[in-house]
């Protein structure tokens, strides 16, 4: 008798009734089991580095084969380096406290019930994510921290390198006595598997967080039947005030663009005071095209800078995610929060400046997920917050907002004591 593959859809099904099950059972364990499993995935991460690295090495001889782009090549490859930052990340997120079950208020109101509201778990998590095999670690450790169940549904670029990852998680969850359908790796490449995600698996999946390109997180936010928690792109912006310490200026700048090229917090545009334009720009400019950037600019720009390109309208509102920046002069505060509010895309934001009120006049005037007084775009990651690792940047206005760790993948829900009270 011959083995028949499972048919995806019935794979997925079962996967999600399986996650439904091990997220009622997280509920039942304890901080100190959660802590235990993610201390024992640090460790693994670490003792399986060789047999990390080799299946990223067979990723990126695939991706490069297929054509892909050297920034996504970036965001795939591995390094023992980066395998030992994924297991920081896990033991920072390891010592953070845990957030399930903690109190977040509590009061008394006239009536006499005493009222807390009280943090939970939202249950079972589809995280659907591209070239980024290190968001498998986080995600899992986060999904553990918080108590939620989750189903990993990594891109087919970085499928050897997140199933090497996955078995780690797996034996960690089951050295800590966890269940051990609380972390599944899609185990197939097919895109009918994302569908299945989006369906929601007969109503098994709470909460969508896609991490991945423009398609594909407004291919989820258009086809989801499950609430979506995500950022269509990072458009960040680097505003440089008539006040910039111009040294300040250019080194973060040049950070901003330049550190990595090929991540969300990277800045796209770069915005320049008119009236310090001439002290500011050329010497702005200059170090960026040394660091081996191009740049687009408006006319002012372009006759301040020759090396500069013209820009064209589809450059305010391109994410490059490539050593190319999009550079504008405009008036002072305002018009730099009229720029981004017309094109930016509510990511990250940053004033350099050494004048106090228009660096508040800049913070309270963008309307994004993060702005930055006087630092790199690049701080925008969980792991810089502190959080030790983040399962993506929300731009959503509603639930979390910013890097999203542990804390903000749970939900609340009210208890209510009573002493036998009954409403008149």
């Amino acid at each position: 008798m011959t083995d028949t593959p499972i048919p995806v859809l019935a794979l997925m099904l079962d996967m999600g009734r399986r996650a439904r099950a091990a997220a009622d059972a997280l509920r039942a364990t304890t901080p100190d089991a959660r802590t235990d499993a993610l201390i024992r995935l640090a460790q693994g991460l670490r003792a399986a580095e060789a047999e990390i690295l080799a299946a990223n090495a067979r990723d990126i001889e695939n991706a490069r084969a297929s054509g892909l782009s050297e920034a996504l090549i970036d965001r795939l490859a591995l390094t023992p380096a980066r395998v030992e930052g994924m297991a920081v990340a896990v033991e920072t997120i390891a010592a953070q406290p845990d957030p399930v079950g903690a109190e977040m208020a509590r009061w008394t109101p006239a009536n006499g019930l005493d009222i807390a509201r009280v943090r939970t778990p939202i249950g079972v998590l589809g995280v659907i994510y591209e070239s980024r095999p290190n968001v498998t670690a986080d995600a899992a450790a986060l999904c553990i921290r918080s108590g939620n169940a989750a189903i990993l549904r990594c891109g087919s670029d970085c499928l050897e390198s997140s199933r090497a990852i996955a078995a780690v998680v797996a034996r960690a969850v089951a050295e800590a006595g966890l269940p051990a359908d609380a972390v599944q790796l899609v185990p197939v490449p097919d895109r009918e598997a994302v569908g299945a995600i989006l369906s929601g698996l007969e109503g098994a999946i709470d909460l969508i967080i896609p991490r991945g390109g423009k398609s594909l997180v407004a291919r989820v936010q258009a086809e989801a039947k499950a609430p979506v928690l995500g950022h269509l792109e990072g458009l960040c912006h680097t505003y440089l005030d008539a006040a910039a310490d111009l040294d300040v200026a250019r080194r973060v700048a040049v950070n901003a663009k330049m550190r990595r090229v090929s991540v969300c917090g990277a800045t796209e545009t770069l915005l320049v005071d008119r009236a310090a334009a001439e002290r500011l720009l050329p010497a702005v400019a200059a170090d960026l095209i040394k660091a081996g950037c191009e740049l687009r600019g408006d006319a002012e720009t372009c006759a301040l800078v020759p090396e500069a390109a013209e820009a064209v309208e589809a450059d305010w509102t391109t994410e490059y995610l490539a050593p190319v920046l999009a550079v504008r002069v405009v008036d002072g505060v305002q018009g730099a929060v009229d720029h981004i509010r017309t094109y930016g895309s509510g990511h990250t934001e940053a004033i350099i400046t050494t004048d106090a009120g228009a660096a508040e006049r800049f913070a309270n005037g963008v309307d994004s997920a993060i702005v930055l007084i006087n630092a790199s775009t690049q701080f925008a990651d969980g792991g810089e917050f502190g959080f030790g690792g983040e399962i993506g940047i929300s731009t959503s206005k509603l639930h979390a907002r910013g890097p999203v760790g542990a804390e903000q993948l749970t939900t609340y829900k009210y208890v209510v004591r009573g002493q036998g009270q009954t409403r008149p």
